[in-house]
């Protein structure tokens, strides 16, 4: 269940971006430009599920149903917004585990629009990620990311620990195979 306090912008005073939990009913109004950003991504060459090009109806329904999920309460979506209100990034906390993982959660989709990047943004996401985790109860969280991209070192500096690589583990947007590298963190 969403609160008040969870739909509340945080930003700090040098923030480029609000960054902000959304609602169920924000998540399905949101779906047309939570896809503006992954087709900007996936077209940027991320390694995040989805092949180029990225046609838009499939990233509608990818949307669509992440917007389902924050309504049965299985994941929490936090949005950054740049200062005209537009969506410019987005992470995901799954929060829906087996029985045998209550504490745990993964972290998946950070994206952030090309036009956004290197303002801090992701480390904005990152630290409300940490935070939506507490709140949720989670004090394990896990995530993957391509081997040797620069979102590695975003998730060290945010002290997330190195676990371990998968060598070709997934493909780039290209069709090019793309090592995958595992971290964890205790929130």
């Amino acid at each position: 269940m969403t609160t008040a306090a969870h739909e509340q912008p945080k930003q700090s005073p040098a923030a480029v971006a609000t960054v902000r939990r959304l609602s169920p009913n924000d998540a399905a109004a949101s779906v047309g430009a939570l896809a503006d950003v992954l087709i900007d991504c996936v077209h940027g060459g991320a390694s995040v599920s989805f092949m180029a090009p990225l046609p838009r109806e499939k990233a509608l329904a990818f949307w669509r149903s992440v917007a389902e999920g924050v309504a049965r309460h299985e994941r929490v979506l936090l949005v950054a917004e740049d200062a005209s209100g537009a969506i410019v990034g987005t992470v995901q906390l799954i929060t829906a585990m087996p029985d045998n993982q209550p504490h745990r959660a993964d972290v998946a989709k950070m994206l952030v629009h090309r036009r956004a990047r290197r303002q801090g943004i992701a480390q904005q996401l990152m630290a409300a990620v940490d935070e939506a985790a507490r709140v949720e109860g989670k004090t394990v969280l896990v995530l993957d990311t391509v081997t040797g991209g620069a979102a590695e070192r975003l998730y060290e500096r945010a002290g997330w620990q190195r676990v371990g690589m998968v060598p070709d583990y997934a493909l780039m947007p290209d069709g090019a195979l793309c090592g995958t590298t595992f971290f964890c963190k205790r929130v």
